[in-house]
């Protein structure tokens, strides 16, 4: 009864799309983040017939043949990558990517991360760090006496002191772009790795290379889309119950079977 079997690898599945959507649910309110979306296959097929054979009774050749499917598997959980909307903070450090592209930060470990959280702050010794203190590459820091800090599309970093009618120039914040987005690895804290299926890192300055420009006092909102995800949500708890009605026939289908006399 291959049918067991088969409705099982289907119920799985379906656990796996609820699973995938309500992450994407608890993270819709997550700065930067992008919704996943789990993709699947079906599995090997068993040749009864193949197709193309010679049909030992009529010596024709068998146009389809006989292959079953013994279910679904797992393919990738891949993000759909889209721009959220930017969201009004009037925040000196927050700034928004308008287009492709990550900042990146530098982990304790020494390793680079990248994100699109723009949530910036300032540490104890002036520089400009992630939420979660990590320093965001290249290292700027800011003075102490800087009375405010303006940051442009292109990336640069300006102070304003009290003692200086011209602004002074800090730094120039970068973004990194890759090959294949999709192929980075998630690390939590709105962070990310490259990976060789992302391919390295391609740094350069904002608005320049296909990457995408800074807008300060603004964060990008989550790209969840709350109406089509509960949509899906509902397609896979359908989905779910139609498999498990599948095992309630195959179990039937043995008992009527084990009751033959």
């Amino acid at each position: 009864m291959r049918a067991l079997s088969i409705a099982a690898t289907g119920m799985s599945a379906q656990q796996m799309r609820v699973e995938v959507i309500s992450q994407n649910l608890s993270n819709m309110s997550t700065t930067g983040y992008n919704a996943r979306r789990a993709e699947f296959a079906d599995l090997h097929y068993q040749q009864m017939a193949r197709p193309g054979t010679i049909n030992a009774t009529t010596g024709t050749q068998l146009p389809t043949g006989v292959q079953l499917g013994l279910g679904v598997r797992p393919a990738a959980v891949s993000v759909t990558v889209a721009q959220g909307a930017l969201i009004q903070t009037g925040g000196d450090l927050d700034v928004a990517i308008e287009g492709a592209g990550f900042l990146e930060v530098t982990l304790p470990s020494g390793q680079s991360a990248y994100t699109r959280d723009g949530a910036l702050k300032r540490s104890a010794d002036g520089l400009i760090v992630t939420s979660d203190g990590h320093a965001v590459a290249p290292d700027i820091t800011i003075p102490a006496d800087a009375v405010s800090i303006s940051i442009n599309s292109a990336g640069e970093v300006y102070a304003d002191f009290r003692d200086q009618v011209e602004p002074q120039l800090l730094g120039q914040l970068t973004l990194s772009g890759f090959s294949n987005v999709k192929g980075l690895e998630a690390i939590g804290s709105n962070l990310f790795v490259e990976s060789p299926a992302s391919g390295p890192a391609l740094v350069s300055n904002p608005g320049t290379d296909g990457l995408g420009t800074l807008r300060q006092g603004y964060l990008e909102d989550s790209s969840v889309d709350a109406v089509r995800q509960i949509t899906q949500l509902i397609e896979a708890q359908r989905g779910y119950e139609l498999n498990a009605k599948v095992i309630t026939a195959a179990d039937q289908m043995l008992g009527a079977t084990t009751q033959i006399r």
